[in-house]
């Protein structure tokens, strides 16, 4: 894709010591003047890496569940150009905040389109979608949603049964897992 493009490839990534894929594939590759294999960056390594970019290539091939590293592309203005694959869909806005695309011809085509999108605009919406204030936000509306269902339910129930209305507890357990309990 670098040479498709036309433009230097920076790759960031952890890799065990003694990787023969990584050797016997992807390293012969790396033999190329416009790629550089940097390695491990930590995280302040990874902001400027990041945000001195042109765009973030992410050229999975399975079903990332989230796919963090694009988020933080994002919070620092730089477009993701995405295989269509997991989460893609539900992170990267085609247009907006980088391109989703299908294969790598379709790739280098985004990357000449990156300069059309505004990384003012990028960082706008990760704010609006991605920041820890507005992901919180988002779990106190769904457990007062949750709270409201469960008394609904137990105001109905009570009327059925000719029972008086009382509160039933709400149990919020682990990594934003929701579970009704019913008093017995």
């Amino acid at each position: 894709m670098a040479h498709a493009a036309k433009l230097p490839l920076r790759i960031a990534a952890k890799l065990p010591p003694e990787n023969r894929y990584f050797n016997a594939t992807i390293k012969p590759l790396l033999d190329q003047d416009n790629v550089e294999f940097v390695g491990e960056v930590n995280d302040r390594q990874k902001q400027a890496f990041l945000g001195n970019a042109a765009a973030l290539l992410f050229p999975i091939d399975w079903p990332e569940p989230f796919g963090l590293v694009m988020i933080e592309a994002m919070a620092t203005g730089t477009p993701v150009i995405a295989w269509s694959r997991g989460s893609v869909p539900e992170v990267v806005e085609d247009g907006v905040t980088g391109f989703i695309v299908q294969s790598e011809e379709e790739a280098v085509a985004a990357i000449g389109q990156i300069r059309n999108l505004d990384r003012r605009h990028i960082r706008e919406r990760f704010d609006e979608r991605f920041t820890a204030h507005r992901m919180a936000e988002e779990y106190v509306a769904s457990y007062r949603m949750l709270i409201s269902m469960s008394q609904s339910q137990t105001a109905t129930k009570g009327k059925r049964t000719g029972a008086s209305t009382r509160s039933e507890a709400v149990s919020l357990v682990g990594d934003s897992q929701k579970l009704l309990h019913e008093p017995s």
